[in-house]
């Protein structure tokens, strides 16, 4: 019996229908949800305003009395109209004034119609107002009220109030009419998870687990910046539910790449021998360890899918040559595709020294027509053993002889279906995925978990190690005088320009303005580098300042990743609090590659959050990559770690990482267990598997199963 493809259960239509659908929501308001929960490629629907939990509870006890309310805190009051004060003259605001036995309190309202404030709040009437008291000139006042309501409606309200993330123009209590719609539209679902795990950890069903985490009925205690909410049992049901999607969908990708037949891609080590020997170091342990992992996949007849990830500086590319003359050994072809044209560049200088008789080529999107017809052409004839090159790898009109072994650098630059389109470009051939942006193990489960996964944690003997100094841009001055000693003793110079409003045309006009300042200061030894320059003149600028003919290079974070200069010692980080770890680490680990001691300075505009401070302690506190990652982690959450907000991949919407690690294990081992008792999800609680599947838009691993 084939397994043919099926399309998403009904049951789960209501759920995918449009958020516009529901009642109430008229043409003022439509636009306001798809700016809130809707993208480029699909509107907003009923389960994206499920899936937008409370970020906390307000509770709104009814306070005792006026004189009793705290000022600058929240509170509910009982009260009667006492008297109206509509604007007049030079005043603007409408003040209505609201007594009890103890005090009175005035309620201001700017621009709001008379008559509407009148209607709302008539003379003589007993209403409860919600807000916060504040003192103005002796006297409390409530600006603004969140809330004005009548007897009924007190009854009505709930012990604590949602408050959603919400957009200019809808506010926090339309989010949650809007969410409390969309719950009536919950079908029932199957149970997926199973009945004695969740005993066992005494969580609800999923849907009382939605239900009630929008109606809560206890407030949360308040979390510092930066910090993760409490972790209700609804909350850890619900995410356990998103991260069983994830793993589920990854262990039946990972079963299906096993499945399919692969071949011996590595030979009797002789080329590996010959390179290792010409290499100007020793691999280090690590390396040489991921080495014989690599081999031992290559030399298997299942396919390889391997990350390999290590800090700035461990080494890949030496590890990426030796599994490259691996596939060469048995006559095969190696392909290294990066994500820019400087890196592919710069891998096809570096390997060129190293390679002896293999014959290497490079293959970019500004290659000449003829030179890149005379590529293909070779290519395609077997005369090339590695081709290095950017995207243009995976067009259709690249074809090769044979190609044995595929190398991805910084992985998560490129979509998964770009990986698995440059696989396609022969029969079973082994990929290995690099990264240098040391990556928290919960992550590495998460977005690549379909692979195994090999680790540089060791720094090549020789390395110099960088010192980090913080400090406040009003020292500026200081700064550049540094800088005319370094450069008299001969060193040279990043100058990193902050990121704002990440605005790619913002960012440039910031580099150039302080171009502009250093070339006052420095004369002709200054260079411009950003992203927005056509490729051959990024280039240009970038062999000016590794030839020495510039000495300062003035850069947007288009260096961040790769670049590799080792005459460069020091590294100012302009806006520092501005970036994230992660890439301060990596914008750091562009010096302190050659023989002379290196300093990062990191540039800062006080006062500092808690979290930018916490970010510029790191990296002055260490240089262990893994470490810094762990902690950007913990600040930041998934989808800033990995640059997956821009990159497409889907971060996670109920779990949160930092805080729901242990979850994210106890799900691989059940998505493991499951694939291996009902790989084709057929069984009862398989079937409800694949309902989980649909909801959290793990389609493509069911794809896979129909494709067999």
């Amino acid at each position: 019996m084939t397994d043919a493809p099926r399309l998403r259960p009904s049951l789960l239509d209501a759920l995918f229908a449009p958020a516009r659908g529901l009642p109430g929501v008229g043409p003022k308001m439509a636009p306001l949800i798809e700016k809130l929960l809707g993208t480029e490629e699909r509107p907003a629907r009923i389960v994206d305003l499920l899936f937008h939990l409370p970020q906390r509870g307000i509770a709104r006890p009814l306070c005792g009395a006026i004189a009793e309310a705290p000022i600058g805190e929240a509170v509910t009051l009982g009260v009667t109209v006492s008297e109206h004060r509509p604007p007049t003259g030079g005043r603007r605001a409408h003040r209505v004034l609201v007594e009890d036995a103890s005090g009175d309190v005035s309620l201001v309202f700017f621009g709001m119609p008379k008559a509407r404030v009148e209607k709302m709040l008539p003379l003589g009437s007993h209403r409860y107002v919600s807000g916060r008291i504040e003192l103005w000139e002796g006297y409390r006042q409530m600006v603004h009220p969140s809330r004005v309501i009548d007897e009924a409606g007190f009854s009505d309200l709930p012990a604590v109030e949602p408050v959603y993330g919400a957009t200019e123009g809808l506010t926090s209590r339309a989010i949650s009419r809007l969410a409390h719609a969309a719950l009536d539209k919950l079908p029932v679902l199957p149970e997926w998870q199973d009945p004695a795990w969740l005993k066992a950890n005494g969580l609800m069903p999923f849907a009382d687990a939605l239900r009630a985490e929008h109606h809560p009925e206890d407030a949360p205690p308040p979390v510092a910046e930066g910090q993760a909410p409490p972790q209700t049992p609804a909350r850890r049901r619900l995410a356990y539910d998103e991260l069983l999607a994830s793993q589920l969908a990854l262990a039946l990708m990972r079963a299906r790449a096993r499945k399919k037949p692969g071949r011996a891609n590595a030979g009797d080590g002789h080329l590996k021998e010959r390179i290792e020997a010409a290499l100007p170091f020793a691999l280090t342990g690590a390396q040489a360890r991921a080495v014989e992992e690599i081999r031992a996949d290559m030399a298997s007849d299942k396919r390889m899918l391997r990350l390999l990830q290590g800090d700035v500086g461990s080494g890949k590319t030496a590890v990426a040559l030796l599994a490259m003359a691996s596939a060469v050994e048995v006559g095969r072809q190696a392909a290294l595709m990066a994500p820019t044209e400087i890196l592919a560049r710069q891998h096809f200088e570096r390997l060129g020294p190293l390679i002896g008789a293999l014959r290497i080529r490079l293959l970019t999107g500004r290659d000449r027509v003829a030179e890149r017809r005379a590529t293909l052409s070779d290519l395609a004839e077997g005369n090339i053993d590695i081709v290095v090159g950017t995207h243009a790898l995976f067009q259709d009109s690249v074809v090769f002889r044979d190609l044995g072994v595929a190398v991805v650098d910084e992985q998560h630059r490129f979509g998964v279906h770009q990986r698995l389109a440059l696989g396609a470009k022969g029969e079973a051939v082994d990929i290995l995925v690099m990264t240098a942006t040391p990556i928290p193990r919960t992550l590495a489960l998460t977005f690549f978990g379909d692979m195994d996964v090999s680790v540089l944690d060791e720094k090549p003997a020789g390395r110099q190690p960088i010192k980090t100094i913080t400090i406040p841009v009003e020292r500026m001055e200081e700064v550049v005088a540094g800088l005319h000693r370094a450069l008299h003793a001969g060193d040279r110079v990043y100058w990193i320009c902050p990121l704002v409003a990440e605005s790619e045309f913002i960012d440039l006009a910031a580099a150039a303005e302080r171009f502009d300042d250093l070339t006052k200061e420095f004369g002709t030894t200054v260079g411009l580098i950003h992203g927005k320059m056509p490729g051959p003149e990024k280039d240009a600028a970038m062999e000016r300042f590794a030839s020495g003919e510039t000495r300062v290079l003035v850069s947007t974070t288009v260096v961040e990743v790769g670049v590799d200069v080792p005459e460069a010692t020091i590294m100012v980080i302009e806006h520092a609090e501005r970036f994230g770890l992660a890439q301060l680490h990596q914008l750091r680990g562009r010096v302190g590659r050659g023989a002379k001691p290196s300093s990062c300075l990191l540039l800062y505009r006080g006062p500092l959050g808690q979290v930018a401070k916490a970010r510029l302690e790191m990296m002055r506190e260490t240089d262990d990559g893994f470490r810094i990652a762990e902690e950007d982690l913990r600040l930041r959450g998934e989808g800033e770690v990995l640059g997956t907000r821009q990159s497409g991949l889907a971060a996670f919407r109920l779990a949160r990482l930092e805080s729901d690690g242990d979850l994210l294990e106890v799900a691989r081992d059940d998505a493991r267990l499951i694939v291996e008792r009902d790989p084709g999800l057929r069984s009862e609680r398989g079937e409800a598997l694949r309902v989980l599947l649909y909801l959290f838009e793990r389609d493509a691993a069911i794809r896979l199963l129909g494709a067999g």
